[in-house]
């Protein structure tokens, strides 16, 4: 049923819990998982600023990703990471179909007052425009 699943992650806790269900999902249907982090870089970045800013995302997101990495190699899941540059929905949408994935999770709202506005609308967007299903968990 589902053979790819994108986990939309942030390291907040609704994202903890959005990859907790996709892991069961994965594990269940013997599904590949790829977690997918946007990093949104201030608006107008210069090239110095933007580069500083991406690596430091990564770094951040790389840490995070370990844990996830050894709870699917615990459950025998195929886990992927990737770290994605821009609007978040517009890039979970943009990676969702070029995964082909069968299905997308996503937590509801970010870890930040701003970040809670922002990823709302993110959910809402996903929803409206992703070609497969999407899971809202809270």
């Amino acid at each position: 049923m589902f053979s790819r699943i994108l986990v939309a992650y942030d390291t907040s806790e609704q994202s903890e819990s959005a990859f907790s269900h996709a892991i069961e999902i994965a594990a269940r249907f013997q599904s590949d998982l790829l977690v997918l982090s946007i990093v949104r870089p201030p608006e107008p970045p210069t090239r110095v600023e933007l580069e500083a800013f991406l690596e430091s995302g990564r770094e951040h997101y790389e840490e995070a990703f370990a844990k996830l990495r050894r709870v699917a190699s615990q459950r025998g899941v195929t886990l992927r990471t990737a770290v994605e540059v821009g609007h978040p929905a517009q890039n979970i949408v943009r990676a969702a179909e070029h995964e082909r994935s069968d299905l997308v999770v996503m937590g509801r709202r970010g870890k930040t007052v701003i970040a809670r506005w922002v990823l709302g609308s993110v959910s809402e967007r996903v929803l409206r425009y992703a070609h497969c299903p999407v899971l809202v968990v809270h």
